[in-house]
């Protein structure tokens, strides 16, 4: 019997909590946690605020009554200030101040992330959010809900931002949204895919600001403009979504870190402290694109990383097969998924890299029902052959195809694997000659 103590209870913490529950009942367990609420799907913020789905509740999949009545001492409210690794103790406090020491036989650290702040002016204006927690969702919804507020800012123009653009949008509201880089999405996809989401945008009413660098907010009390390095705009709000940064400060120069602070952890999630693992947001990942350690910020990676450590910390090995980084999104109908490296991002990482690509419709062209084309994109290195990564896009909902090519990246399958991999055909579902076998022949 171990004594676990577990910092952070969102994705990552809350899959280990249940872990540790269902498997491991005769451990004691203890979790300190400094919201309110715990396990939102914050992936589903601009649904609800876009009113996709009918509100937030379904976007909490346990509580700290769930885990409470399952045995675990739950601590909400209450920030963890310390830890002291060498004693195994860690010192909270409350919300009402009250202090308490608890110790441990075995840490798990799943701290998360923060939304990265521009140091910039403005940022206490009124009508100025960003976009993390549940509570920030409730603010973004009740300031669409003021029908002074007509043209919004959207800063960032990744994942996150993207959607907010997209439900501001569905909130019958003037979008601007703004990002350093040429086009949206540049972290996840090459420039043939990223541009196909920019057409979607603008065809939706998103009006797109690349190439430009906020450098201030303005207004008196309440938002009033945005200011870049290119001009000012009128704006009634400004959504902040450049991206996170691992929340890491209680080991800070005690843990080992990679160069953006999140902990170092091996396969088992374990840092360099004795009985102390770090996981989700706020730890590092193997990735098998790169074959390095990496840091990829998803629930996915999260949620696989709580349920690792909480094993290893009850005595039963388990260890990471690395990731891929798999990922998707869905704007105004169109789909995007892609794992591993982009084109771009393998060229950067030194690899002496390839594409092959090809586009067609999903089915037979005598199947008029469900049938778009579809663009395929798959990333491979010249030397070795191997898979590195793929992206692919459509109308058409294509996001478990891409699934095969994760598990191609992480098993190293080279590409001339796929040229003659065995494909169903069947024109309810695809083509005889698909857009994979295509593709993968047409590798040189």
């Amino acid at each position: 019997m171990s004594k676990i103590v577990l910092i952070g209870a969102n994705h990552a913490g809350t899959a280990a909590a249940n872990t540790i529950l269902d498997n491991y009942p005769d451990n004691e367990l203890t979790i300190f946690d400094r919201n309110s609420n715990i396990s939102y799907l914050g992936c589903g913020t601009a649904l609800w605020v876009g009113r996709q789905i009918d509100g937030p509740g379904s976007l909490f999949y346990s509580s700290a009554g769930k885990l409470a009545a399952r045995g675990a001492a739950v601590h909400m409210q209450t920030e963890v200030t310390d830890v002291d690794f060498d004693n195994k103790t860690v010192l909270a406090r409350d919300k009402d101040g009250r202090e308490m020491q608890e110790s441990y036989d075995k840490l798990i650290i799943a701290t998360g992330s923060l939304p990265i702040v521009p140091d910039i002016e403005g940022l206490n204006l009124a009508n100025v959010e960003f976009v993390k927690l549940f509570q920030d969702g409730q603010k973004i919804d009740r300031d669409l809900e003021n029908p002074a507020v007509r043209r919004v800012a959207v800063v960032g123009a990744g994942y996150i931002g993207v959607e907010i653009a997209e439900a501001v949008r569905r909130r019958g509201k003037d979008a601007l949204l703004f990002d350093v880089a040429e086009s949206c999405l540049t972290a996840y996809y090459d420039e043939p895919f990223t541009r196909a989401m920019d057409a979607v945008l603008r065809s939706n009413g998103v009006e797109t600001h690349y190439g430009e660098a906020v450098r201030a907010v303005r207004g008196e009390g309440a938002v009033s403009a945005i200011a870049t390095d290119k001009g000012e705009y009128p704006v009634d709000m400004v959504v902040l979504c450049i991206g996170f940064k691992p929340n890491s400060a209680l080991g800070r120069g005690r843990l080992g870190t990679l160069k953006n602070g999140a902990y170092l952890v091996d396969r088992r999630q374990r840092t360099g402290a004795p009985g102390v693992y770090a996981i989700g947001d706020c730890a590092g990942v193997y990735s098998n694109a790169l074959g390095a350690e990496s840091y990829i910020a998803l629930a996915t990676n999260a949620v696989r990383s709580g349920l690792i450590a909480a094993h290893n910390a009850c005595g039963t090995v388990m260890e990471s097969p690395g990731v891929q980084g798999s990922n998707g999104i869905r704007i105004f109908g169109f789909n995007m998924v892609s794992t591993g490296l982009s084109f771009a991002a393998a060229q950067k990482a030194g690899f002496d890299a390839a594409y092959t690509e090809y586009e067609d419709l999903q089915k037979p062209p005598f199947v008029k029902a469900e049938n778009a084309p579809v663009k395929l994109r798959i990333v491979y290195d010249r030397a070795g052959r191997r898979v590195l990564g793929a992206q692919m896009a459509s109308d058409y909902d294509i996001s478990m195809g891409i699934h095969m090519f994760s598990l191609a990246v992480e098993e190293g399958v080279a590409i001339d694997k796929l040229k003659l991999t065995d494909i169903l055909f069947l024109p309810h579902f695809n083509q005889p000659y698909n857009y994979i076998t295509m593709a993968a022949l047409g590798a040189k």
